[in-house]
């Protein structure tokens, strides 16, 4: 999106009364140890602008600075910190004035530097709790694509229009996968995880994924399966870099080096050929060669596979209660996995190259699920709790343990997730209704269901419908 932005201001589509657009990812910002300037900053990505530096600080008007990714940034930028305004080693009013990263990003947003310049800031749903006390004048959600896009992209995809067809057929009868299409980057997992069940010959249809934790599985089975031959101790490699995904996750970290590479046992020539070069990108410059999963996600699903793939799990539930209580959002897509991982049904494609997940670790985290659900059920009095509750509901869906579920939820009478007060209030994403509408069809009957202020758009309604006759009340 950021590139595309990029490109229609360079070529005079967009956005002509900026003169300069300075684009930075967060993933790369977090390799700065030291106290860097604006002016660094600019000139070490920039360095042809370093003899005309002092004539653009003259015009902030005409400067739009991206930062790219918050949700992947280390530092946390607290906009309710009220000493920035005070203590002066934290005041950043000046380019070239040396300071902590985070103070550099919070004084542009506060217009505190270079007052009259215009910043985006990009990120996941999760992380924008962190910009709530910023002075941000619009905020805009990014819908992706929407009706016939979707079916275009998947026509473009496939160079047979008969697979195109017949895959993106497949997507249309599963709601959770055409609502997640609105995403371009998952898109492409379906495509590249769905075309094989359409091209095979004697493909089981049978096994066509049907949650977002079995699509990644097959994703990375499809990768698994090409270089099958040439495989050494696949199961063995999958768990150090599935460490090292975890690791990376724990700490915000999605750009690998050769150092973090020897600490889990792991070869650079291994990221040369086999099925590690499809499953990590490297990229190399004149001062370093780094490595990063193609997408967020996977690195989350990496990092949830290696949790059934190690051999001494140890207390696993005291490590998923650590991360299901982290507020930020850096484990909510990797806990969906470790429950949708609990699955046979997602287990078993892995299992053939991987060998047996480890049964003590399955039954430890379905013990953790049960427990999970009953206990946010009855707790829904604040925004964190309300978004903890949906958060459970998205892992029982992927773990699709109908007996669970039905123990679980077959007894619920009352679901929260709006308030009279926005602040209060979920926003429900459309995904979001693919789950609860699930979760309501499980219970026997509703009394009341609280959705107010919670911002539904017509499609998460569409989801919601078929549910909805078991609710009383619905608020």
């Amino acid at each position: 999106m950021v590139q595309k932005i990029v490109h229609d201001w360079a070529t005079g589509k967009i956005y002509p009364h900026f003169h300069f657009v300075f684009v930075f990812k967060f993933r790369d910002l977090n390799r700065l140890h030291d106290r860097p300037s604006l002016s660094r900053l600019i000139v070490e990505q920039y360095p042809y602008l370093r003899n005309v530096l002092d004539e653009l600080w003259k015009h902030p008007e005409t400067l739009l600075f991206i930062f790219d990714g918050l949700d992947e940034f280390r530092a946390r930028i607290d906009f309710a910190d009220s000493r920035r305004d005070t203590e002066p080693q934290r005041r950043c009013t000046d380019p070239e004035f040396r300071c902590k990263l985070s103070d550099i990003v919070y004084s542009l947003i506060q217009k505190k530097l270079l007052p009259g310049c215009s910043v985006l800031v990009t990120s996941r749903p999760t992380a924008l709790q962190l910009l709530a006390k910023a002075q941000v004048s619009v905020w805009a959600e990014i819908l992706g694509f929407v009706g016939e896009e979707r079916r275009e992209y998947f026509h473009k995809f496939f160079e047979d229009q008969e697979v195109a067809a017949a895959v993106y057929s497949h997507v249309e009868e599963n709601e959770l996968l055409l609502t997640m299409c609105y995403n371009p980057s998952y898109c492409w997992i379906l495509a590249l995880s769905l075309g094989p069940f359409f091209t095979r010959k004697h493909s089981n249809k049978q096994r066509v994924p049907k949650t977002i934790t079995q699509l990644f599985s097959y994703y990375i089975y499809n990768i698994l399966s090409h270089h099958s031959v040439k495989m050494e101790s696949p199961r063995d490699v999958m768990l150090k870099i599935g460490e090292m995904a975890f690791t990376g996750v724990s700490h915000r970290n999605i750009v690998f080096n050769d150092e973090d590479l020897f600490k889990y046992n792991l070869q650079a020539s291994q990221f040369l050929s086999g099925f590690l070069m499809e499953l990590v990108e490297r990229e190399s410059s004149e001062d370093s060669v780094v490595y990063t999963f193609p997408h967020l996600t996977i690195q989350e699903f990496v990092a949830a596979l290696a949790q059934f793939l190690s051999p001494n799990p140890g207390n696993l539930q005291k490590q998923l209660n650590k991360a299901h209580r982290e507020e930020d959002g850096r484990f909510e897509i990797f806990l969906r996995f470790v429950a949708g991982l609990s699955s046979p049904r997602a287990a078993q494609p892995l299992e053939e190259f991987l060998g047996p997940f480890v049964h003590q670790t399955t039954c430890a985290v379905i013990d953790w699920l049960k427990e999970k659900v009953k206990a946010q059920i009855r707790d829904t009095d604040t925004v964190t709790a309300k978004r903890k509750l949906l958060n459970t509901l998205h892992y029982l869906f992927e773990s699709q343990n109908q007996a669970l579920a039905q123990l679980t939820l077959g007894s619920v009478h009352t679901l929260t997730f709006g308030d009279l007060s926005s602040e209060k209030a979920l926003r429900l994403t459309p995904i979001d209704c693919v789950v609860l509408s699930q979760a309501i069809g499980l219970c026997d009957t509703i009394n009341q269901l609280n959705l107010r202020s919670c911002f539904i758009q017509e499609e998460g309604l569409q989801r919601l419908v078929a549910a909805l006759h078991k609710c009383q009340e619905l608020l």
